[in-house]
């Protein structure tokens, strides 16, 4: 019986999860295509008129030979070159990028913005990453175990029930302010000032890429114009490691929560119904059972 209302209970709230997923997905949509699609029009109609007005003041070219240049930009865009500045602009493939990149490789951001040209260069990425992914899980899950380990420490120093709990929502609360701190609120400012971004737009793209999502628009160290300390992608690189650490602990926390909050509510409901059962089998006569051998 245990077992069947356990079921029962894991039957009774996936439903609800499933379905919370998809409006949450839906409402994704809806805002983001109420937000982007104006401003996507006008930045398409901005960019047409650009092109008119370069052919209108360069009459010796004409449509087909500006979307051919147009075309070679973007081929040198998706292979990793910034079409801006000349050739002695710095290599995308020195030891601190190509650390980078093998950083980004293994903890699934993918930027987008770089990735090997050469057949050699794919095939050893796709071996590398084989490896290098699960490599990198161990590598955070044996992280955020001791950034646990910390709290469960700081937990058994109180004897007191009353004061383990104080102490443990203290632990909670310094835990996520600290990592607050050091992984979402000071980077930013290292990048506006680094970079040349506004403090949203660090923040933007600090979020962005401890969360693995990547998408590529902001990328650290690809500025032409700026001039940056060699070992600056590298420690980029390491501090996401840590960052992505931390914030992948806060997100199985907050998880965990939804899940007992979905949990503990549909398992009240089960005990409501299962009351209303047990009163209605007492009023009703014994009927004949069939057993079944399991």
């Amino acid at each position: 019986m245990p077992l069947l209302t356990m079921h029962s209970q894991q039957i009774s709230w996936t439903p609800l999860l499933v379905l919370g997923y998809l409006f949450y997905l839906l409402l994704g949509a809806m805002v983001f295509q109420l937000l982007e699609k104006q401003a996507e029009t006008h930045f398409r109609d901005q960019f047409q008129l650009e092109k008119l007005k370069f052919l209108q003041n360069y009459t010796c070219l004409d449509r087909q030979a500006l979307e051919q240049f147009v075309q070679v930009l973007m081929e040198a865009w998706e292979k990793g070159v910034n079409p801006k500045g000349n050739s002695t602009n710095p290599s995308n493939w020195d030891f601190s990028n190509s650390f980078f990149f093998a950083g980004t490789v293994v903890t699934t951001i993918g930027y987008g913005n770089l990735s090997p040209s050469t057949v050699a260069g794919q095939i050893f990425c796709v071996f590398y990453a084989l490896f290098g992914v699960p490599l990198n899980l161990a590598f955070l899950n044996q992280l955020g175990k001791a950034l646990n380990a910390h709290l469960l420490t700081l937990e058994r120093w109180v004897q007191k029930p009353e004061r383990a709990q104080v102490v443990q929502t203290l632990a909670v609360a310094i835990f996520l302010t600290t990592g607050t701190l050091l992984f979402l609120v000071f980077p930013p400012l290292v990048f506006s000032y680094v970079e040349g971004w506004s403090y949203g737009e660090g923040f933007y793209f600090t979020f962005i890429t401890l969360s693995t999502i990547g998408f590529g628009d902001y990328v650290v160290g690809t500025n032409p114009n700026k001039h940056y300390i060699p070992v600056y992608r590298s420690l980029t690189a390491i501090w996401i490691v840590f960052g992505l650490a931390w914030l992948a602990l806060v997100f199985n926390v907050g998880a965990d929560l939804m899940e007992r909050q979905l949990q503990l509510k549909w398992h009240k409901s089960d005990l409501s119904l299962a009351e209303g059962d047990t009163t209605k089998l007492e009023d009703e006569p014994e009927q004949p059972r069939i057993h079944i051998p399991s």
